[in-house]
């Protein structure tokens, strides 16, 4: 990791189009040796964790908002539905506690209480991916508590609005759309518009969300916002070849269920999740590979180091200053006779 002593602002750095050749070389390159170097692999495990941990609260706070307007029984459904397809063992282990909520009279309690623990389990998936990527953007985390966790907390929420439309969009087509649509009085043509536009929406939502965590998380200042960077394209792309590639070997070739059991569902669950964060992991390093090359072309010396300027540098400045504390109290008790 580089120092961020004498980092100015980038300009007159080269558009893409201007990127020559050597350049896009370099940066397929780089990108696998840093992920690998920043140990992006296990980065992705940890991320996979807070994944999970935030995984039954989202459930919970969707089925309790479909609930409030009489829709619990067919969302559990419909989840059931869609996990079935995807993954029939995880459906079948999340099938009692999902059906329980359904029955349950507590539905606006259970909303309450889904939204508090999903923003707190989601937030620490935030925490987790602003270290992950001040790691590949090679900037110390420098902002103070204060101001670290309430931009975090703000990232969760939109995260969450978002990741909560995505559900809607997954989960709401067949017969649950007519449910669904007969409960808020929408007619067969507003259903015909929900049946085009639901896939598209659904990628213009995930673009989003993978365009917030990329540019708010860490603390390195990027150039300015991007709808779609290259890394979040590729990521994109990975995540759905990657996930398509990963079903078709679970079916077809894997021995899970013969090695695990009825903890196969559970299994192929966490190893997709860690692909679907390695994927978005792998992105965000693209993007910082290629704006060190942009900075070499414009001849910035970006070899040793990303010159993008910290958005703060408070604590950075606070620990190096406790650290030559430290190596003062060291060399008092290396020179005590």
């Amino acid at each position: 990791m580089s120092s961020t002593a004498g980092r100015e602002a980038p300009d007159a750095k080269p558009s893409l189009s201007e990127i020559h050749r050597l350049s896009w070389w370099f940066v397929a390159k780089k990108t696998v040796r840093e992920f690998i170097a920043d140990q992006c692999r296990d980065l992705a495990a940890g991320l996979t964790f807070y994944s999970v941990l935030s995984l039954l609260p989202a459930i919970v706070a969707v089925l309790s908002l479909l609930g409030v307007i009489g829709q619990d029984k067919e969302a559990v459904t419909a989840v059931l539905q869609v996990l079935q397809e995807a993954n029939p063992d995880a459906a079948q282990w999340l099938r009692g506690p999902l059906e329980e909520l359904s029955r349950s009279s507590g539905v606006r309690f259970a909303l309450g209480g889904g939204i508090v623990i999903l923003i707190w389990t989601a937030s620490l998936y935030v925490s987790a991916f602003a270290r992950a990527l001040n790691r590949i953007w090679e900037t110390p985390e420098g902002r103070p508590f204060w101001k670290l966790k309430g931009s975090q907390l703000l990232v969760t929420v939109l995260a969450i609005a978002l990741v909560s439309v995505g559900a809607v969009l997954l989960l709401i087509g067949g017969d649950f759309a007519v449910a669904t649509g007969s409960a808020l009085g929408i007619g067969e043509t507003g259903l015909l518009v929900w049946r085009i536009v639901r896939w598209p929406a659904l990628v213009i939502v995930v673009t989003l969300f993978v365009a917030l965590l990329y540019y708010f998380t860490p603390n390195s200042k990027q150039p300015r916002f991007r709808w779609v960077s290259v890394g979040a394209l590729i990521a994109i792309v990975a995540l759905a070849l990657a996930s398509a590639g990963f079903a078709l070997y679970v079916s077809s070739f894997s021995q899970y269920e013969r090695a695990y059991g009825s903890l196969a569902g559970i299994v192929i669950l966490l190893l997709w999740m860690w692909i679907a964060n390695g994927a978005l992991l792998f992105g965000a390093q693209f993007d910082a590979e290629l704006e060190r090359a942009r900075e070499l072309q414009a001849g910035i010396p970006a070899e040793h180091g990303i010159q993008l300027p910290p958005r703060d540098t408070t604590v950075i400045e606070k620990r190096a200053a406790q650290e030559a504390k430290d190596q003062a109290d060291a060399r008092r008790i290396r020179h005590r006779p």
